[in-house]
């Protein structure tokens, strides 16, 4: 379900820190409840995922704490940059989610933001916390990967 990029998909940003704190289980593609000032702003490219993270609760999805900066030209109309966003998420998939959530201890995590034909996409994925040996494992083998690339180059 989730967007490849030679879809006509523009990305706005990508939220490189989901891959190196957490493991990424399922991938699913949300709609976002947005302003006419925040859809602006995102098209400048002016987010930050910093510390965003989805609540599912009541029936609902709702993204927490990603900054979308205000729009110098909104005028009057500006948004709070910190404001909890909907989700559109279908009731059936919140559930399933919910319930994964609840027993196994996972959390959703924003992973990136994209234009899918005009229409401002949210990837999230559902996500396990990895431990400190394990993101230094991953960079260690990344950076094996990569001398053993720069090896094969050279001859």
């Amino acid at each position: 379900m989730s967007a490849k990029s030679g879809e006509g998909v523009k990305i706005i940003a990508v939220n490189r820190k989901a891959r190196h704190f957490y493991e990424l289980l399922e991938l699913l593609e949300a709609g976002i409840s947005l302003t006419g000032s925040e859809v602006k702003s995102l098209r400048a490219g002016k987010v930050n995922f910093k510390d965003g993270y989805v609540r599912l609760r009541g029936g609902q999805a709702t993204l927490c704490g990603v900054h979308i900066s205000p729009y110098e030209n909104a005028g009057y109309a500006q948004h709070e940059p910190e404001r909890e966003r909907p989700l559109l998420l279908h009731a059936h998939q919140i559930d399933q989610w919910q319930a994964k959530v609840d027993q196994k201890g996972l959390t959703v995590v924003p992973v990136r933001l994209y234009l899918k034909r005009g229409k401002v996409k949210l990837e999230i994925a559902l996500a396990r916390g990895k431990n400190v040996h394990d993101r230094r494992d991953a960079l260690k083998e990344r950076d094996l990967k990569r001398e053993a690339e720069r090896a094969l180059m050279e001859r």
